[in-house]
C-alpha cells in the first residue's frame, strides 16, 4: 500500500498494536526493539526529505539493473509522499546489545555492553505482529526499507546502539488507492510436507 489517507486514525490501534508487538518471543526473552511513533507533521517531513535523499540516490546509482528490472512491474520510483500523507509512521530499531551501567561498587558512569541474541530474527517476528494486529485493525501498511537509515537515529534522537530496521507508514488507504496486481506463490510452492512415508 502507498497511497494512504490522511484521515485521522485513532492512536488506540497504534498503541495496541505496539503492545502486540512488544510481546513477541525474543532470543533470551531481550526484547531488543524499540518502536518510535510519529504524528508529528514537521517530523514526517523531514523524514520524508532524508528517505527521498537516499531512495533517489539509489535509484540512480546504487541499484543494479537486475534489481530495478525487478521493481519496475510495481510502479516505484524514489518518491515517497506517503511519509507525509500517512498519519503514523512508526520506526522500529534493532539493539544488538543494551548500555548497562556497572553494577556494584562506587557508580563512576562505566557502561557494559549487554549482548543480546538472535536480534535479526526476533525483531523480524516482532514486526510481523506488529503489522498483522494493524491489518487486524483495519489499517493499512508499507514495509519501508530506504538504505541506508541512520538519518532516523538524527531526526527521531536514537542513540548509536539502536540500528534502524523498518519504517512503517500506517493509515487508512486512500479513496482511489491503487494496489499492483501481484500474486503470491501458490501453496503448493511454499509449503512442503516433509513426514516420511512407509
Amino acid at each position: 500500500m502507498r497511497d494512504f489517507s490522511d484521515e485521522p486514525v485513532p492512536f488506540a490501534l497504534i498503541r495496541n498494536a505496539v503492545r502486540a508487538a512488544a510481546s513477541a518471543p525474543s532470543g533470551a526473552n531481550r526484547q531488543p526493539w524499540r518502536f518510535v511513533v510519529v504524528s508529528d507533521p514537521s517530523v514526517k517531513r523531514e523524514i520524508r526529505i532524508a528517505a527521498e535523499a537516499e531512495e533517489k540516490e539509489s535509484y540512480e546509482r546504487r541499484m543494479p539493473a537486475e534489481w530495478l528490472e525487478a521493481l519496475a512491474p510495481l510502479g516505484t520510483d524514489w518518491r515517497r509522499p506517503f511519509l507525509e500523507t500517512a498519519p503514523y509512521l512508526i520506526a522500529v530499531f534493532r539493539m544488538d546489545f543494551e548500555p548497562v551501567p556497572v553494577s556494584g561498587g562506587v557508580d563512576d558512569g562505566t557502561i557494559v555492553k549487554k549482548k543480546n541474541y538472535y536480534v535479526a530474527e526476533s525483531v523480524g517476528i516482532a514486526c510481523g505482529f506488529l503489522l498483522i494486529a494493524l491489518h487486524l485493525a483495519g489499517l493499512a501498511t508499507l514495509t519501508h526499507t530506504p538504505s541506508p537509515m541512520g538519518f532516523l537515529n538524527r531526526i527521531l534522537n536514537r542513540p548509536p546502539h539502536e540500528k534502524p530496521y523498518l519504517l512503517i507508514p500506517v493509515g487508512y488507504p486512500a479513496r482511489d488507492a491503487r494496489v499492483p496486481d501481484i500474486a503470491k506463490k501458490p501453496e503448493e510452492e511454499v509449503v512442503v510436507l516433509a513426514d516420511r512415508t512407509e
